[in-house]
């Protein structure tokens, strides 16, 4: 399975959203309006050693994996002393989608995962020692998840229940060492504090509109995120984790098992959060990517304990059963979905394909380089993030390439060589509709422009998408432009002021 996702890193065209991270590798700056810095500098991590390459950007995921199912492993094998546990625990990663293929393909959750469970961790071994110096370790594990992705926050909950539910909260409350692990999170978390100071606290509102809108109920986004959660979680070992994490929620607060509270509270808090979301707004394929970990370690535990508790024995061998159906048909149907993106030719989800609909860049950018060639062009333009991403991916530093819009993203980057661009041609390249919001803001500047030619970007002989191609003359682009600016804003909040719909 390691060698699989080493194929698939390297093989497999970068996504948008990873060539989009991958630009953020080469700033130097202390937090991002997106996330935190985190997965920039993992990815940073992994060009230094193999360079701008596929492998390279997803190197520092690939190594996420195994220290993840080490971790787990280690909170398994201290609560049970059951090496099957320890089997099941793994091999549950690697049957679902998430992380048996997914955890090749970067997003801040890949930094997130291993350090949240390192978190958790640490909380086990301090249950195990009753050492309130292993406090001290979970914060620091804490700081460095928070560096990683704000959903940390939700697992705040399960925190709070570990440490006030159980007969021991009386002597945690008067002990310094939670209130130092604190402290050492947020100092760690430090650097994401000061930028936002910096800048008017622009992520965290960035984080707040998303969060705090407000939409109509849709059953459509309920599926979706329930079916998302199928697929990538497993058809059959979703079913076994939720029953699993049940009977450890029952067990740990019946008994007041402290690690028990944690993981199942780990689990069941967020994803009630991330189900309340999916009411009224789209719920991104990796939110929930970080706790199911700790639902992998509940389920295994409960399957260990059942024996122990000696629950019935035709239910116990049932409860295996069922396990090694969810780990068997997860492992297969990951390398089924490795082999189709790999190996196969056919497209059968069409333009909704998740890997497919970003993929086949490269015709669209030896078009462009023709173009560039042709009309003396010294610059590009984009009006969306992704375009721009994945022409900074295949261009390199070799000319400047600029989303004129949404300049909100990229508050603290290097200025390019205004040499290049002031008074000086450049190319348009665009996502069509021409209606787009990005062919409307032309309007509002100085330019003159000639359509030059539309590029279709087709992956296994479907259409994906058009480009339209064109070249103007007559306009510098503001790259620091006011907040109130229609340059400045970023998508989701410029939605929400005009009212509409806040996608995902």
């Amino acid at each position: 399975m390691t060698a699989l996702r080493l194929a698939y890193a390297g093989l497999t065209d970068l996504r948008t959203d990873e060539a989009y991270y991958w630009t953020w590798s080469k700033e130097s700056v202390l937090c991002f309006l997106d996330h935190p810095p985190m997965i920039a500098w993992f990815i940073r991590l992994g060009t230094l050693i193999f360079g701008d390459t596929n492998f390279g950007v997803r190197f520092a995921g690939l190594l996420a994996m195994p220290v993840t199912q080490l971790l787990l492993a280690d909170i398994v094998r201290r609560v049970t002393h059951d090496w099957r546990a320890m089997v099941i625990v793994v091999l549950m990663m690697e049957a679902a989608l998430y992380y048996g293929l997914l955890m090749a393909k970067v997003s801040p959750d890949i930094a997130l995962i291993p350090f949240a469970t390192a978190m958790v961790w640490a909380l086990v071994r301090l249950a195990e020692s009753n050492d309130g110096r292993w406090w001290l370790v979970a914060g620091v594990f804490a700081g460095l998840s928070l560096l990683s992705k704000f959903t940390v926050a939700l697992l705040l909950p399960a925190i709070l229940a570990f440490t006030l539910v159980p007969r021991w909260r009386g002597h945690w409350l008067k002990s310094p060492y939670p209130y130092l692990s604190a402290l050492i999170a947020l100092v760690l978390f430090l650097p994401v504090l000061i930028w936002n100071m910096q800048h008017d606290w622009a992520s965290f509102r960035f984080q707040f509109v998303r969060a705090a809108a407000t939409h109509e109920w849709s059953l459509r986004t309920l599926g979706e995120f329930i079916g998302l959660q199928f697929g990538l979680v497993g058809f059959v070992l979703l079913p076994v984790v939720l029953l699993g994490v049940a009977l450890t929620a029952w067990r740990g607060y019946r008994q007041l098992d402290a690690v028990a509270i944690l993981l199942s509270t780990a689990v069941i808090f967020p994803f009630l959060y991330f189900l309340w979301k999916s009411l009224a707004l789209r719920v991104g394929d990796t939110w929930p990517a970080f706790i199911w970990p700790f639902g992998f370690a509940a389920a295994a535990i409960n399957l260990s304990m059942m024996r122990k508790e000696h629950w019935p024995q035709a239910l116990v061998r049932a409860s295996f059963w069922w396990a090694r159906v969810a780990i068997g048909s997860g492992i297969a149907f990951v390398v089924a979905v490795f082999l189709y993106y790999v190996a196969a030719p056919w497209n059968f989800i069409g333009r909704t394909d998740p890997v497919g609909g970003e993929a086949g860049y490269l015709p669209v950018i030896e078009r462009v380089e023709a173009q560039l060639q042709k009309t003396g062009a010294s610059w590009i333009a984009t009006t969306d993030y992704r375009t721009y991403s994945m022409l900074r991916w295949y261009l390199g530093d070799r000319l400047p390439v600029i989303q004129i819009n949404e300049r909100g993203r990229y508050l603290g980057f290097r200025e390019p060589d205004m040499n290049l661009i002031r008074n000086h041609t450049g190319l348009y390249v665009a996502l069509e509709p021409y209606d787009s919001p990005g062919f409307q803001l032309w309007a509002s500047v100085p330019a003159k422009r000639e359509t030059l030619e539309r590029v279709d970007r087709v992956w296994r002989g479907i259409v994906m998408d058009t480009y339209a191609l064109q070249k103007f003359t007559g306009w510098t682009p503001e790259l620091s432009p006011p907040p109130g600016s229609p340059l400045y804003r970023w998508r989701e909040l410029a939605r929400e002021i005009r009212g509409d719909s806040l996608s995902a």
